[in-house]
Formats: structure tokens, C-alpha cells, sequence
């Protein structure tokens, strides 16, 4: 999420690379080990960057967006995995200390030497401003979950131009406050932002709830003209080491180093592009062809390793800190009471091979996961239950379970035949007569994704689920699979795909709040459980892991999602030369550590 992580991606049907190129035009040359000032990155496939505004909304929610705001406008408090461990980067963040209270009620935040582009310090106003406009918006901001942020926060106090204060609700784990909460603060320019128009006088509008609603929607509404982001002024008032040479509506964007930054990340790198593409085979083709300095190529291309490191690349897994799934939309007017029965959620499990989806689609570089907490690192936060796989593939065991709960095959598919509400009937709200079959809307474009969609659809039916598979892009995907209530017409949709390459990234305590909370920012399906609700409060008060441990045992028994294989974030191919980092797990990119050795 932290922010919300990026909903994800591989890819699928190669075109030619010519036509790739000219989608791509817009000033950026190639680089190579041999040009320090420039470099090509290759952004995920099908997934255009576009939003520049560092305060995401639900439709603009990916790593891609974030990391290129990050890189405009610093954190307060940055963390990322580039160090080869995920902790607070001081050196990419503009606080430079948190000191909380005795009691754990409150924390003081202390701000760099630090200056805007245009000259102006940064100072606590610039945090406040954030602050007020995230309280007055709270229910448009994509990192909100009810009783968190800001609700949590009741107070902010200036102490003077480089000090504040926070104050709680209640204690925190100072762990998880830092890491998932003030993480979320983004200092912004007060003085070039604070209006309501781009003719309006700057701080023309006060921060009142009116008065910031306001301002939010000016900048909503800029942030919405893609095409302007080079020229409009009020993007070129930045605090981070790059800014804004270009950004084209089909996702080619192109920074420049800020020649003003003065914090602890200075560029190495004047310019660096950021290349979209529309399938990942155009992708490595182009990685083929040399077009391309930091890319990827699809997990099946892993046995030709050689011929990538024979062009020059480095081949180097990228291991995220994410979980992967396909949420239930709980609210579905038909398969929504089918959905709300545990045992109908479990025959869909057992019906995910995961370990053959891992060995054979994914070709070895994906993790088996059975819960909420991300399972290809070790750490003290998966509990028992979670590793041990509460259920196991099989689907004579998922069809016993259907038919033992008035479900009989007709046809090849399950029909509720014994509607009710006892142990052995369909559960409450399912109707005689409705078919057990289900339609996933998917991320398009991913070779890997249509694979694994095949192989998911094969094995449901073994045990009589109807499973039809509809792609469209990830962003396309997002919008069109909404919270939603059953009354609404966008509330037709019964499954959801976005994450090939990870569904959900965590910051660096991997707590649901977002995810699995009753109306959690990023809780799509509407998933409610009273009893997983109290478990997530007492994750982000208690400093005990078992906490976190009881969460991971509730959720992966109760199944709010379809728990799928985890992949590498991706499998990069970097040219020799290029390097200054560790790739980071929490799948953001970090251009001002890149560098290419002399």
C-alpha cells in the first residue's frame, strides 16, 4: 500500500518492436553502460503510469505512480527495502528523527535543513498542509481504513519551523505507527498549493474542512491533466531528486535530476526514461535489442538465462513482500450469498494446485501462500496455521464438500439443490437452482496470467465450478470491479485480478488493515468479519507478534480471498555497470540510487 502496493502485472502477445518504439518516442535516446547521464527503464507491461499527484486515490493506486511521486516529492518518512533490508531510509526521507512519548500516545518529528525547488524551505506547514487536506478528504484518500489514519491522529502541534507534534487516539506500537502510518505523510509545497485555482493567489484558501476540500479538488482536477504535467507550474515546485521533463498520456514519462535537491539521495543519473510497454514479450524483445538498460523479462524465459547475460545483462529475481489473490466480491447480487459460505469458499481453495501453478506456470520463481502474510521471506509474522496450508489441493475433497451441502452436479457444473440453512444445505440466500459458477475479470496482456487463469479454470472444473475468464488492463480491471453494494450496477462482478506480479505489497509491518478490515481502502469484495476486525486492531496496538500471528491464522482459515502462488516481483535484467542498490521487496524503484560504474 505504507501506501498501497502495486496491483501487478507480466504479460503476454509480442508486437512488433518497431511499433513499441514509436509508442515510446518523446525525446529519451538509449543509454548504456558507457552513458552516465542517461538510462532506459522498462515500466511493467500494460500498466501506464498516471497520476503525479503524491496522495493516491482508489483508481490510481500502483508502485509505478508512487515510486515516480516519491521521486518529485520526498517522504517524511521513507521506508524501502533498497538497503537489502526494509527500514526507515533516512537518506530519501525529509524527517530526519521521530522521538515518541513515554506513554506512546504522541511523537515529535524533526525536519531536515531542507528546501523546495523554488528555493522555500520545507518546514511543519508544509505538513500540516498535508495533514489538513487529508483530514478534511479522508474518504477520497486510497490509503484510508476506517480508524487509522488520520482518525488516529487527533491532533498536530507546531512547535516551530522544523519541529510538530503528533498526538494519538490511544497507544501505538511506535513500530507500526512509523513504519504504516507517518509513512503515509508527504510534505507538500503550502505556499505554490494552498488555493483553488490556478489564477488564485497562493494561500488564498484557508484549511478548514470547506477550504480544503477546495484545494483538494483543484488539485485532483490538475493531477487529472496528464498531458499538462511538464508544463503546468504547479508541478515544478518539488522537494525530491527528480522532476518532470516529460509524461505522455500513452506512459512514457522522462525525469530530470532536480539540480536544487539537497537531500541525502542526489541523483547519479540526469535522465532517466521510463519506457511503457503493452505485453512483456515486446518487452524483452526490446531488452533483446539492447533498447533496454533496467528491465525484465517472463518467468518461461528463465532457461535462456545465458543468452541475456551473453547481450551484457545482469539476471537478477526480484523477490517481493506481497500475497497474491483473486478477491470475492461478497456483494454480488447472484454468487454473493454463495460466496459468504465458508464452505463454498473452501471447495474453491482446494481446487488451486498452487505448487504446480508455482512449478510449471511460473517456471520455479513463484511462492505457495495460504494466507495474509507474505511467505517467500522468512519472518516472525506467519503463523503456523498459514505455513502449514489449512487446505490442501484436492478436488475430490472440494466436490464431496459442495455435494455434502446440497449441491448436486448437472451437467458438469454444481446446481444448489437443497437450498436452506442447515449443515447439509446450500446456506443462507442461495437459491434453488443457482449455478456454482464464476467469471473473473483479469489483467490482459500476460502470457503468465493466461496460463494461470487456464490452469485454475481445468482444475475447477474437476470440481464442477464454472470458471469464464474476461481480460482487460490492469487499470481497466480496477474501475471495473469496484466496492460496490448489490443495488449497484457495477456490482455485477464476481472475481477480480490485478497481481500477476504481486496483488498487494506491504509496508514493513504486513498488517490487513487496508486489505481485509470491514471497509478497508483496498478491501474491494467487501469482506466483513467482526472477529478478523479485532484481530487487526490489536496487531497495530499490541507489540507482541503473536498478535500478528493470530491475524495470519484467522484470515487464512476464513478465506476472504482466493489465496494464488506468489511470484518474483519480477525477474530483472540489468546491463552490466549499472548499480548503487539493492532491488526493493516493497516493489517500489528508486532512480536516484542508480548509477553506472566508470
Amino acid at each position: 500500500m505504507s501506501k498501497p502496493r502495486r496491483w501487478a502485472l507480466l504479460t503476454g502477445a509480442a508486437i512488433a518492436v518497431s511499433a513499441l518504439l514509436a509508442g515510446c518516442s518523446g525525446g529519451g535516446s538509449t543509454a548504456s553502460g558507457s552513458d552516465s547521464d542517461e538510462i532506459n527503464y522498462a515500466l511493467p507491461a500494460n500498466f501506464t503510469p498516471n497520476w503525479i499527484l503524491p496522495i493516491g486515490t482508489a483508481s490510481h493506486l500502483n508502485t509505478n505512480n508512487g515510486s515516480i511521486a516519491q521521486s518529485l516529492y520526498e517522504p517524511l518518512v521513507a521506508y524501502d527495502g533498497s538497503t537489502g533490508k526494509i527500514a526507515w531510509n533516512k537518506a530519501g526521507s525529509v524527517a530526519t528523527d521521530a522521538q515518541f512519548a513515554a506513554d506512546s500516545k504522541s511523537v515529535t518529528v524533526t525536519l531536515g535543513d531542507r528546501h523546495w525547488s523554488d528555493g522555500k524551505p520545507i518546514t511543519s506547514r508544509d505538513v500540516a498542509f498535508w495533514f489538513n487536506l487529508i483530514k478534511a478528504n479522508k474518504d477520497q484518500w486510497g490509503s484510508y481504513s476506517e480508524g487509522k489514519a488520520p482518525d488516529n491522529w487527533t491532533s498536530f502541534t507546531t512547535v516551530d519551523d522544523t519541529h510538530f507534534t503528533i498526538t494519538f487516539d490511544k497507544a501505538y506500537n511506535s513500530d507500526w505507527m512509523l513504519a504504516n502510518q507517518l509513512s503515509h505523510i508527504i510534505p507538500l509545497p503550502q505556499h505554490a498549493w494552498d488555493k483553488t485555482s490556478a489564477s488564485a493567489k497562493v494561500s488564498d484558501a484557508d484549511e478548514t474542512t470547506a477550504g480544503a476540500k477546495q484545494v483538494w479538488k483543484y488539485l485532483n482536477t490538475a493531477a487529472g491533466k496528464i498531458s499538462d504535467y511538464a508544463s503546468d507550474d504547479l508541478w515544478k515546485t518539488i522537494s525530491g531528486p527528480y522532476g518532470v521533463k516529460s509524461f505522455t498520456t500513452a506512459g512514457k514519462v522522462t525525469l530530470a535530476a532536480n539540480t536544487k535537491y539537497d537531500g541525502g539521495e542526489k541523483p547519479a543519473i540526469k535522465t532517466v526514461n521510463l519506457l511503457p510497454f503493452t505485453t512483456s514479450d515486446a518487452e524483452v524483445n526490446a531488452v533483446r535489442s539492447g533498447e533496454v538498460d533496467y528491465g525484465y523479462i517472463n518467468a518461461t524465459d528463465m532457461d535462456q538465462k545465458s543468452s541475456f547475460t551473453a547481450k551484457g545483462y545482469d539476471v537478477e529475481p526480484w523477490t517481493g513482500w506481497a500475497i497474491t489473490y483473486m478477491p470475492y466480491n461478497f456483494n454480488n447480487p447472484t454468487m454473493g450469498a454463495v460466496f459468504k459460505q465458508l464452505y463454498a469458499r473452501q471447495a474453491v481453495q482446494m481446487s488451486i494446485d498452487q505448487k504446480s501453478l508455482s512449478k510449471v506456470v511460473f517456471n520455479g520463481t513463484a511462492t505457495s501462500t495460504y494466507g495474509p502474510i507474505p511467505q517467500a521471506q522468512e519472518s516472525d509474522y506467519v503463523s503456523d496455521v498459514q505455513k502449514s496450508n489449512p487446505y490442501p489441493f484436492s478436488t475430490k475433497k472440494a466436490k464431496d464438500l459442495l455435494t455434502s451441502h446440497g449441491w448436486t452436479e448437472q451437467g458438469g457444473t454444481m446446481v444448489c439443490t437443497s437450498p436452506g440453512t442447515s449443515d447439509s444445505q446450500c446456506g443462507e440466500g442461495v437459491e434453488q437452482g443457482t449455478k456454482f459458477t464464476m467469471q473473473v475479470l483479469s489483467q490482459s496482456g500476460s502470457t503468465v496470467t493466461d496460463n494461470m487463469m487456464s490452469a485454475i479454470q481445468s482444475s475447477l472444473q474437476k470440481t464442477g465450478i464454472g470458471f469464464t475468464i474476461k481480460t482487460a488492463p490492469v487499470s481497466s480491471v480496477l474501475s471495473q470491479t469496484p466496492t460496490c453494494t448489490a443495488d449497484q450496477a457495477s456490482c455485477k462482478w464476481d472475481l477480480s485480478f490485478f497481481g500477476t506480479a504481486g496483488s498487494w505489497y506491504f509496508p514493513a509491518y504486513p498488517t490487513g488493515e487496508s486489505l481485509f478490515s470491514t471497509a478497508g481502502s483496498a478491501n474491494f469484495g467487501s469482506y466483513s468479519n467482526k472477529e478478523v476486525d479485532a484481530l487487526i486492531d490489536a496487531t497495530t496496538t499490541s507489540p507482541d507478534a503473536s498478535a500478528v500471528q493470530d491475524y495470519s491464522a484467522a484470515v487464512a482459515k476464513d478465506l476472504p480471498v482466493i489465496w494464488l502462488p506468489s511470484p518474483d516481483y519480477q525477474i530483472s535484467v540489468v546491463k552490466k555497470g549499472l548499480s548503487g542498490f539493492d532491488q526493493d521487496s516493497l516493489a517500489n524503484f528508486h532512480p536516484a540510487q542508480w548509477k553506472w560504474s566508470k
